[in-house]
């Protein structure tokens, strides 16, 4: 029988994927004459890849962790309520994550696919059969562990058929992961960073970035469920020595390396208008620099509305400034306003630490923006603080300084505006200086080195590398870039999530500090995952149960 692409019955289906296969291969092909060539398998595996920057922000990983963490707020405006009940572990209704659930279900089944087929495909050569494998092995994993994440035990579906199971033991799950990732170092070639094909390969998935999701993967598992190892798949098990061992493999073979300076690594290098900028002598090093291990990439040739899929970096939109004169916050733009920065963060913050203001900007400081008019926007959670490391950054639209555009019209000679689909900058989800770190956390040979090397680079003296001068590393080092809730989780560290979001401080439409603080209280018993969408539930016909603390009615009022 010819299995057509199909995929999850009650849970998702591939059909409305429109970048998949064109009109034409809809129509005309089936597992009986496709993939049959080393290019149908690449236009599977860029089927994959599409998928990565599919899922909404808030439903992905990266922005809704942010919202969770005790760094951020919802913020937003007053109809915003979704990232608001992130933010307070609350709900605004029962199919909040259906959409991020079902994209990430795209992901699993087109990597399914590919991975069922790739038997059938006459393959050329077989470097190229290797590396085609080895990468959506990796993309697979990376599709789990971001819905582990999110909504704990999920159904562990390998095959492309269409079946309707419960949710897997977190064991499991985990162990797929391992194996997939295992089988992905196995097969990736050795290709430093500098050897790197630019033309065909720049963004795909590397040998280092699966050693350094293995890494990833065993620190959060391992933390979080408490567990001496992880399984594999297969049987056997990956210990904390052979996660060393590819940890120092990226460190010391893959050719990345730390940028030279911290502060270009952020899009707002790029605007030598900025004063901050002038100051420094900033200068942006682009996307895809040696320091990035691996990221989402986005653009600007297929942008646009009529796709499923988001090609453009949408969680700098969100966190955008809200209904403000734009000319007047330069070089900051246009956005949702969420994810406003707790000023605990930055009172937590060395001074000396040229990250803090590298990171965060304060809106009343006149020598960050000219001028933030607290009367527009209707903004929520104001605490004047926000972060600078995914943001719309302007650029002047002449000599006049009259008129602002997103900077990549400038970068990418772009033409037209839309400042919701204007940010096409990489979102980096692996950087080497979290490799770093995770391998001085790890306890690696060289632990005390590998957090100098990240402390050095931003003119800080050593310290002993104990875990708690490595959590405290990881909170600045890597503030604002989706670490830091689940780096909480998996120290059981949960309860700084409502420790430092005790009394925080917001701002009114006057710009005075409001009467009544904020608090925020982590609830334990959701165990840090989202509910599962209802719809999915009943899809189901209830063979998905819904996630502990998530059965009653927690929903977000104000």
């Amino acid at each position: 029988m010819k299995k057509i692409l199909l995929f999850l019955a009650g849970i998702c289906l591939l059909t409305g994927c429109e970048d998949f296969l064109d009109a034409s291969n809809k129509t005309k092909k089936d597992s009986s004459n496709f993939p049959r060539t080393e290019d149908d398998a690449m236009q599977l595996l860029t089927g994959v890849y599409s998928i990565l920057g599919r899922p909404e922000p808030l439903g992905c990983v990266f922005f809704t962790s942010e919202l969770m963490s005790d760094d951020r707020l919802g913020g937003g405006g007053p109809d915003d309520r979704s990232c608001k009940a992130m933010d307070q572990f609350l709900k605004d209704g029962d199919d909040t994550f259906n959409n991020s659930w079902r994209a990430h279900y795209f992901g699993v089944f087109r990597s399914n696919f590919l991975i069922d087929n790739l038997d059938l495909i006459e393959w050329e050569t077989e470097g190229v059969r290797e590396k085609v494998t080895g990468e959506v092995h990796f993309l697979r994993a990376y599709f789990y562990f971001d819905l582990a994440r999110l909504f704990g035990e999920v159904p562990l579906v390998l095959d492309p058929e269409p079946v309707n199971i419960p949710k897997s033991p977190a064991s499991d799950i985990y162990a797929q992961i391992a194996s997939d990732l295992k089988q992905a170092i196995e097969l990736l070639p050795d290709v430093t960073f500098q050897e790197i094909d630019r033309a065909n390969d720049l963004g795909r998935v590397t040998k280092w970035a699966a050693e350094a999701l293995m890494a990833k993967v065993y620190l959060f598992y391992t933390g979080y469920y408490q567990q001496p190892s992880l399984p594999l798949a297969e049987g056997g098990e990956v210990t904390k020595e052979q996660v060393i061992g590819y940890i120092v493999d990226c460190i010391e073979n893959s050719g990345h390396d730390l940028l030279p300076d911290f502060r270009n690594l952020w899009a707002y290098s790029y605007v030598q208008d900025y004063k901050y900028v002038q100051d420094n002598s900033l200068k942006w090093a682009g996307d895809g620099t040696q320091e990035t291990v691996f990221a989402i990439k986005y653009s600007a040739l297929a942008n646009d509305w009529e796709s499923p899929q988001q090609k453009s970096n949408q969680i700098c939109l969100y966190s955008g400034f809200r209904d403000q004169d734009y000319t007047e916050t330069f070089p900051f733009g246009q956005g949702w306003g969420m994810g406003t920065v707790n000023p605990k963060i930055y009172e937590d913050w060395d001074p000396n630490d040229l990250r803090r203001d590298a990171s965060v900007l304060d809106a009343r400081n006149t020598d960050e923006v000219a001028g933030y008019n607290f009367r527009q926007g209707n903004q929520e959670d104001n605490t004047c603080f926000w972060q600078k490391k995914y943001v719309p950054i302007n650029v002047w639209t002449d000599s006049t300084h009259t008129a602002v555009r997103n900077f990549s019209y400038e970068l990418y000679d772009m033409t037209g505006t839309d400042y919701m689909r204007d940010n096409i900058q990489d979102l980096i989800i692996i950087r080497f200086a979290d490799v770093l770190l995770m391998g001085a956390e790890l306890g690696a040979p060289n632990a005390q080195q590998y957090l100098d090397r990240v402390r050095a680079r931003v003119g800080l003296p050593s310290v002993p590398a104990t875990l708690d001068n490595i959590k405290a590393e990881r909170r600045f080092e890597l503030a604002f870039e989706g670490v830091r809730y689940h780096d909480l989780l998996r120290w059981h560290d949960e309860d700084l999530i409502t420790i430092n979001q005790t009394d925080i401080v917001t701002y009114n439409r006057r710009g005075d500090a409001n009467a009544e603080t904020k608090s925020i209280v982590f609830r334990p018993e959701t165990g840090g995952f989202v509910p599962i969408p209802q719809t999915q539930i009943d899809l189901s016909g209830g063979v998905l149960t819904q996630n502990p603390g998530w059965e009653g009615s927690e929903h977000y009022l104000n």
